[in-house]
């Protein structure tokens, strides 16, 4: 169980395929790259409201024709579920994949599979739209061309690695869907929260910004982000420092070198499969001397909401400040 739910978690930074190559053979899995802006999703017609039939070309480069307006939607990936729920596009999706969790509405909704989709589920729920992710575009290429001979358009949405490309992801799925002026105020909505957050830590002087330790999975390989993740931007979105940030991408780092790196806040993601991670990692062996074992300054943050690339990187940005600055944050 513990296995599924880091291969979970790790499937939508589109690392699944390194990580199982590091299980096998014990090496850091290798450096997630940010998406290329360039290579980003173009829309032809770049019209407020999309007319149908709508010709695009997504984020892996095939030019995609939407004949009509979607109405019965499957998503392959949870943060382009949350992207279309937030769109109020809810009531269109019609297949969703196991991990999926968010809103609670999707716990209802038909599942086409996890890590493997099973393409005749798909096709059974008769979509107009299937919205893939950029990570799964080439394990999943087979389902794709399944999909696509029977006349079932896949969009690709991008593989978003920042804040400023969940946006262009929202703009993108908005404008394939015909939602795009609905994605222009969920960006907003997101600009104006994001800013709120910056308002409170702004107040930070440089000699108190705290280095944050984030980990993605528990001992013994302990995964986190450094730079050109969601991760090292959110932490100094919030006026602290990535105690990884010399890293490149996602990378497995041994417990010596975090002791090293000596943070002064340990961020645990991994709670909802792993009981008690707080004190797992206080209790952790040659840890007494790391600032945040000593001050017990070691928290356990939803997974979800800062790691899938939509609008809930809000609350996550959020949550990390209220732990790493809670003075600021008291009502």
């Amino acid at each position: 169980m513990k296995m599924k739910r880091i291969l979970s978690f790790l499937l939508i930074l589109g690392l699944a395929v390194g990580f199982l190559i590091g299980c096998g053979t014990n090496d850091s899995a290798p450096d997630q790259e940010p998406a290329d802006n360039d290579e980003a999703t173009e829309v032809v017609d770049e019209t407020d409201t999309a007319p149908f039939p709508l010709e695009v070309e997504d984020a892996a480069g095939n030019e995609i024709t939407i004949e009509n307006e979607p109405e019965r939607i499957v998503s392959l990936i949870p943060g382009n579920t949350e992207i279309l729920f937030a769109l109020e596009l809810g009531d269109k999706v019609v297949g969703v994949t196991e991990n999926d969790t968010y809103p609670e509405e999707v716990l209802d909704i038909d599942k086409v599979g996890d890590y493997d989709i099973n393409v005749e589920q798909v096709m059974s729920l008769d979509p107009d739209l299937v919205l893939a992710h950029a990570s799964s575009a080439e394990s999943s290429h087979d389902v794709f061309e399944q999909l696509e001979n029977a006349d079932i358009p896949v969009y690709v949405v991008r593989d978003a690695q920042s804040i400023e490309e969940t946006y262009a992801s929202i703009e993108d799925i908005g404008q394939a869907t015909g939602a795009s002026d609905q994605a222009e105020q969920l960006i907003t909505d997101m600009q104006e929260g994001f800013a709120a957050i910056e308002e409170k830590v702004e107040q930070i002087q440089e000699e108190d910004r705290k280095s944050v330790f984030i980990e993605i999975s528990p001992e013994p390989e302990i995964f986190t982000g450094g730079k050109g993740t969601f991760f090292n931007e959110l932490i100094g979105l919030v006026q602290a420092d990535n105690a990884a940030g010399d890293q490149e991408g996602w990378v497995q780092l041994d417990p010596e070198a975090i002791v090293e790196l000596n943070p002064d806040v340990i961020l645990t993601t991994y709670g909802s499969f792993v009981e008690n991670p707080e004190e797992q990692v206080l209790s952790r062996e040659g840890f007494g001397d790391v600032t945040a074992i000593k001050e017990e300054q070691v928290f356990d943050v939803d997974e979800d909401i800062v790691s899938r690339p939509g609008p809930r990187l809000v609350d996550g940005t959020k949550e990390i400040a209220k732990v790493v600055y809670p003075e600021l944050f008291e009502e």
